[in-house]
C-alpha cells in the first residue's frame, strides 16, 4: 500500500472518532461546570457540539497532521480547553474534581459505547472480525452489508483506542491535565499546593516523559500497558 493510500486509510477510519473524542471531552467539562454553577463555557459559546469553537490550531490541526506525515498508527490530538472559573462553582474544591473528571469520564463512555456497537456488529456478522481488526484495506467482501459494516467496525475499533488513550493520558496526575486537577482537589492542602505549583511546567514534564521514554521507561512501563489492558477489557467480548 502506497504512502497516500496509507494516509487516506488513516483519515477515513480515525478522523471522525478523534474529532468526536476531543469535542465531547471538552463539552463534558463545560456541561458539568455549567451544572455546578459556572456558566463561563456556556457564555463563551463553548457549550456546543459544533466542532468549530473547539478547534485548537496546534492540538486539533498540527498534531494530527504530524501523525499523518510520520505515518503514526493512530491519530492523536486535543481540542481547545473550555474556560472554567472555579470560583463560580458552588463548592470550588469538590466541584473542580467533578469538572476535571468529566472529560475522561466522557472518553470512557465513548470507548464503552463503541465496544458495545462493535459487539453488535460482530454478533450480526461474525465473519467480518478478521477484516475489521486488520490494519489493511478490506477487499475480500463486496456485498452491501460488508461494505458498510467493515468501515464502521474499523472506526469503532479506532474509537475505542483513541478514547482509551485520551482518557488515560488526561488522567496523568500532572497539572494542567485533568488528572492533575483531580489530584489537587483530593490531596491535603499542603500537598495540593505543592502539586498545583507544577502547573506552569506540567506540559514540559509530559513532553519529557514521552520524548525520553527510551531512557526513563515510565510511559512504556506503566502507561502503555494500562492502555492495552483497558482496550482488551472493552474489546474482550468482541475478540472471542
Amino acid at each position: 500500500m502506497g504512502y497516500l493510500e496509507n494516509i487516506f486509510l488513516m483519515l477515513s477510519y480515525q478522523l471522525l472518532p478523534l474529532l468526536f473524542a476531543m469535542v465531547l471531552h471538552e463539552f463534558a467539562h463545560g456541561w458539568v461546570a455549567n451544572a455546578l454553577g459556572d456558566p463561563t463555557a456556556r457564555l463563551a459559546g463553548r457549550l456546543t457540539l459544533n466542532p468549530k469553537p473547539h478547534i485548537d490550531p496546534v492540538g486539533t490541526v498540527l498534531f494530527p497532521a504530524m501523525c499523518l506525515v510520520l505515518q503514526s498508527p493512530v491519530f492523536f490530538g486535543y481540542a481547545k480547553p473550555v474556560p472554567v472559573n472555579f470560583y463560580n462553582l458552588r463548592h470550588p474544591r469538590r466541584d473542580m474534581v467533578l469538572v476535571a473528571a468529566a472529560g475522561p469520564g466522557m472518553n470512557l463512555l465513548l470507548a464503552v459505547m463503541s465496544g458495545i456497537l462493535l459487539r453488535v456488529i460482530l454478533t450480526i456478522e461474525p465473519s467480518l472480525a478478521s477484516e475489521i481488526f486488520s490494519f489493511q484495506a478490506s477487499g475480500a467482501r463486496h456485498d452491501m452489508a460488508a461494505m458498510f459494516l467493515i468501515p464502521f467496525g474499523k472506526m469503532l475499533v479506532a474509537s475505542v483506542f483513541i478514547n482509551v488513550l485520551l482518557m488515560l493520558f488526561n488522567l496523568l496526575p500532572i497539572p494542567p491535565l485533568d488528572g492533575g486537577r483531580i489530584a489537587v482537589g483530593l490531596l491535603p492542602y499542603q500537598q495540593a499546593r505543592t502539586l498545583s505549583g507544577l502547573e506552569p511546567y506540567g506540559m514540559m514534564i509530559v513532553i519529557i516523559l514521552i520524548a525520553f521514554d527510551g531512557q526513563l521507561q515510565i510511559m512504556s512501563t506503566f502507561f502503555w500497558p494500562l492502555v492495552n489492558l483497558a482496550m482488551m477489557a472493552i474489546l474482550s467480548g468482541t475478540l472471542g
